[in-house]
């Protein structure tokens, strides 16, 4: 891939006079050789400009809608201050991802707590710091919340997690809106309204509307424009005035440059079109359409394996520890050489990571200029879902990541050390 068209970079990516890569106006190379690599560099230009993106498209159509960050695709202090600043709630599914948000003091009303499996820990953790909202996902968890507030004196705002049964057309492992879902509350197995009627009957409870979430990345339009359509059906049957409604997020970035997903105003007009006129707070949860073109990967090339007709394998010193959704998704990227962006395309390569498995392939066919051990490769729209599944396989330390504006580079998370691989072991 030439750099012709910067369509799957950061907003700030350009080329210098030397041919490299710059982010954030900062030669890449320079970060490789400053903070190592694997290394993740997130730009916050583009980070806070997709904030306000959202933001601005969603209430220039619906002025009564709130955009929280789903967290599961990146979170940590740092960026959570961002968030906060640019004056998105959150979304977290674990205890970790609450305690970012109260590391840095996040405001509690603006927070959702989902997941499939809350803790009685997490819940009272959930409750002790005033979150804002709990979506309930099961009947175990209706109990649990309810004896859990009622035994601190309080009632907890909550969601219901119903399950539409719409199909976005995405992988099957990150679909969640169909019937065979572990998440939410099936519509037409009659459970979504056994659950109203049970949290409706229970006193430390207070329901203030549905939720729902299709999966991710969702190129469509269509599923959220019919999954909204049966849920408020599924509402007026029963009578509910919602004053809250979320159709989760799932919205799609290009990962290749072949991929099209529709823009932000697309997305808009789907999900507000069947709520127009309506007098309900919508709730929208983008985390990849933040973070995820935010982020760039770095690698180093090293060792390679050419076997003649067959394929030439190139090795960086990173893969599926620091990316597993290749692996795991059959994720696909583009890649370019950072310092070589303005060099011709001479040879077809795989990109292969240092991990032991044959599967650890980041990319399995790539035009690229001629490669020589020392080359910075750079991998885009890799903010989102790989450095937070990132993982210590082959006891590799995990990357480090830098966040980069106006010509300064600022650490966010170090690279970890052998130490920090053995802290909490016991000899």
């Amino acid at each position: 891939m030439s750099f012709d068209n910067k369509y799957l970079f950061p907003d700030t990516a350009a080329v210098n006079a030397e041919g490299h890569l710059t982010l954030g106006g900062i030669d890449v190379i320079s970060l490789a050789k400053e903070f190592g690599t694997p290394l993740y560099v997130m730009d916050e230009d583009t980070l806070r400009g997709r904030c306000r993106a959202f933001v601005d498209s969603f209430r220039r159509r619906h002025s009564n809608t709130s955009v929280v960050y789903a967290c599961k695709a990146f979170i940590n202090p740092a960026l959570a201050r961002i968030l906060q600043e640019e004056g998105l709630g959150l979304d977290v599914v674990s205890g970790g991802e609450l305690a970012v948000a109260q590391r840095i003091e996040f405001d509690a009303k603006k927070i959702y707590f989902h997941g499939n499996n809350k803790s009685q820990e997490e819940l009272a953790m959930a409750l002790d710091y005033g979150i804002g909202r709990v979506v309930v996902d099961n009947f175990h968890e209706i109990s649990l919340l309810s004896k859990t507030a009622s035994d601190k004196g309080l009632v907890q705002d909550i969601l219901i997690r119903v399950s539409p049964g719409i199909d976005p057309h995405t992988h099957a492992h990150t679909t969640t809106g169909v019937l065979d879902s572990k998440f939410g509350f099936p519509i037409e197995t009659g459970q979504a309204e056994e659950a109203v009627k049970m949290v409706q009957s229970e006193k430390g409870l207070r329901l203030l509307g549905l939720h729902f979430h299709l999966g991710s990345p969702i190129f469509e339009l269509e599923p959220y424009t019919r999954a909204l359509e049966v849920t408020l059906a599924f509402a007026s049957r029963l009578g509910l005035t919602l004053k809250e409604l979320s159709p989760g997020g799932g919205f799609a970035i290009p990962y290749t440059m072949d991929q099209r997903p529709p823009d932000i105003e697309e997305y808009v007009d789907a999900i507000v079109s069947p709520i127009d006129g309506m007098d309900i707070h919508l709730v929208i949860e983008p985390g990849r359409a933040i973070i995820g073109s935010a982020g760039v990967a770095l690698y180093e090339v090293g060792s390679y394996k050419d076997i003649p007709d067959v394929r030439k394998y190139v090795s960086v010193d990173g893969g599926m520890g620091d990316n597993i959704r290749p692996a795991l998704y059959n994720a696909k990227y583009e890649v370019v050489v950072a310092n070589k962006i303005n060099m011709p395309e001479e040879e077809r390569v795989s990109i292969a990571g240092k991990f032991c498995e044959s599967g650890d392939i980041l990319l399995p066919d790539s035009f690229l200029p001629k490669l020589e051990p020392g080359d910075i490769l750079a991998v885009p729209s890799a903010g989102a879902y790989a450095p937070a599944m990132a993982s210590n396989y082959n006891m590799a330390p995990r990357p480090a990541i830098i966040l980069v504006k106006d010509g300064k580079a600022r650490l966010i998370r170090r690279r970890e050390s052998y130490e920090d691989l053995m802290r909490n072991d016991v000899l």
